[in-house]
Formats: structure tokens, C-alpha cells, sequence
């Protein structure tokens, strides 16, 4: 889900933070939802800014986010609320808050640096872990249960239809031959066949601005990864549930910001935000998605692939 991603000195920065609160522009008193909390970093700012009449409201699935965040979002000293949900229930905590609609809702997709960064979660095939790649470690099939059950149609299908992987079918295939074998459960072994099975051309001499050689040579393995990671968490299902039940908790007026970093996601809100503009739901929308700048993809380079497109709910 969300990526507040880190820079290198480790600091916890959310990605376009000031674009989103441009686009936001929130005010004092209103209610804000936040989707996606992360490490609290767009929440913090925009509950200061909301202020003591206002409120935010914010979902997380990763249990251990949501204890960080509410220690952070405490010492501001204005009213929230935290679930430890996902953010296809938006419209139930709405109504527990017995709240007719919010003003402002925010979702920062993917995944948090701190996710990341824990060899324990599986997210990342930089570091020796388990194969879980769960957002919330208490329920759900693990990327391990999938590698080793799914067919080898429907591994193929995920990693061309979601990752985007031209050798989606030779790298399910080399799953499919190993498995009976030797079950795949941590990331480097799976990082090891999707290399083998899907080997890349590198062009050692990049020009300024293209993917370096070790860039090139791990993409197959990054694409997969992120497919994996996706189907895990049903978060194209839920990020179509969060689109569809939008208009409905908007407030007239009401504004929301998604940063996507995958290309299925960006195109489901694109053409969301489309249609809303032409039936008369929105009445404005961002034409193109707004990325980070050069400064910010200089301090945090997981932000280079962030878009962040944004719509205005009418004012009926």
C-alpha cells in the first residue's frame, strides 16, 4: 500500500508531500482520510493543519505502523482515529465516526520504507528473507503459498498482466520445474531462478539518465517481485473498491490525492478520475500526473517512479 519512503540518511520523509498539500490545501476543521499512514509522514502535517477542529481518520494493515504513527500523530494534540483495516472499508469507519463524508482523502500506495527495509516481511529481494510479502502478517496467503501452488498459467498471467514482465511465461515456468523439488521460500532463492531463467542483455555503457548495468540486469527480478507483492495483497481489487466508493465519501467540494508507483495503478485512477470528470462527479482533475522533482529524486530515489494525480468532487 502506501510509500513513505526514506532518504538515505534514513530520515522518514513522505514522497511529494508538499504537492500533496497543494493539492489538498487543507483547512482548519475539516476531516481528512488517510488511506495509506506509512510512517504518519503525510498525516502529521495535514492534522496540523486541520487543527483541533478538525479530524483525520487514517487506515494502515501493517499492525506495527499503526503503533508508530499513533505515538507520532498523539504529540500534535488534535483528534484522529486510527483502524487497522484496509482502505476498501473507508465508508464503514466513516460511519462509525458518524460522519456524512469527509473533506479530503489521501492514499500514498506500495510500500512503506520501513516494510522495505525488514528482511523479516519479504518485500525485498536486495535481502535474505521469507517469502511473506503480507502487508498484514496475521492473515492471507504468503507469496511462498502462491509460488508454490498457483498454476503456471496463472503465475505467468501475474507477472505480465500486473508486473509487466516480457519473460512472465519461462520464469513461471522455472518455478513450476523446481518447486516439486525444492518448495521456494526466501528471497534470494527466488531472486537466483528469476535471473537464471530470465537473463538480461546489459548494455554496460548507459547513456546519462538510463538504468545502470546492475539496474538493467535485476529488473526481470524487481518486476516479479512487485507482481507478487500485488497479488499478495488484492491491491488492484482494492484500490477499484476505494475508486468506485470515492464520490460517496466526498464531501461537495471534497478533494482527493493518489500517488500511485505502478503502471495498473495509475491507469485505474487516471481513467477513474476521467470518468468522473465527464459524468459531472468531478469538476476537476489533473490532466497529467504530477512527479517528484529533480531535489527530491536526488535525496530519495524511491521516488522517482511516484505519480500523483488528484480530482475535486462538484460542489452538489
Amino acid at each position: 500500500m502506501r510509500e513513505n519512503r526514506s532518504t538515505p540518511a534514513g530520515e522518514h520523509r513522505p514522497v511529494l508531500l508538499e504537492e500533496v498539500l497543494a493539492v489538498l490545501e487543507p483547512r482548519p476543521g475539516e476531516v481528512v482520510v488517510d488511506c495509506t499512514l506509512g510512517f504518519g509522514g503525510h498525516a502529521g502535517e495535514l492534522l496540523q493543519r486541520i487543527g483541533p477542529e478538525g479530524r483525520l481518520i487514517g487506515f494502515d494493515l501493517d499492525q506495527e505502523n499503526l503503533e508508530t504513527v499513533r505515538e507520532r500523530l498523539t504529540s500534535i494534540g488534535h483528534p484522529f482515529t486510527l483502524h487497522h483495516s484496509n482502505f476498501a472499508g473507508i465508508m464503514r469507519a466513516i460511519g462509525q465516526e458518524n460522519l456524512e463524508g469527509c473533506d479530503m482523502v489521501l492514499a500514498d500506495l506500495g510500500m512503506s520504507s520501513m516494510q522495505v527495509d525488514d528482511a523479516r516481511r519479504g518485500f525485498s529481494y536486495m535481502r535474505e528473507g521469507p517469502l511473506d510479502m503480507r502487508m498484514d502478517g496475521s492473515r492471507g496467503r504468503t507469496a511462498a503459498d502462491l509460488l508454490n501452488t498457483l498454476p503456471e498459467d496463472e503465475l505467468a498471467s501475474a507477472f505480465l498482466e500486473i508486473g509487466d514482465e516480457p519473460q512472465a511465461s519461462e520464469i513461471a515456468a522455472a518455478i513450476v520445474a523446481i518447486r516439486g523439488e525444492m518448495p521456494l521460500r526466501t528471497t534470494k532463492q527466488l531472486a537466483k531462478l528469476i535471473q537464471e531463467a530470465a537473463p538480461v542483455k546489459v548494455n554496460p555503457y548507459p547513456l546519462p539518465g538510463e538504468p545502470k548495468a546492475w539496474q538493467q540486469k535485476i529488473r526481470p527480478v524487481a518486476r516479479v517481485f512487485q507482481a507478487l507483492r500485488i497479488l499478495v495483497n488484492r491491491e488492484l481489487a482494492n484500490l477499484k473498491e476505494l475508486l468506485r466508493v470515492l464520490p460517496t465519501c466526498l464531501r461537495p467540494g471534497g478533494r482527493v490525492a493518489l500517488i500511485s508507483f505502478h503502471s495498473g495503478e495509475d491507469r485505474l485512477v487516471k481513467a477513474a478520475f476521467k470518468e468522473g470528470l465527464r459524468n459531472g462527479t468531478y469538476t476537476a482533475t489533473s490532466d497529467d500526473p504530477i512527479r517528484a522533482t529533480y531535489e527530491e529524486r536526488g535525496m530519495n530515489p524511491r521516488s522517482r517512479s511516484a505519480k500523483l494525480r488528484w480530482a475535486k468532487r462538484a460542489e452538489y
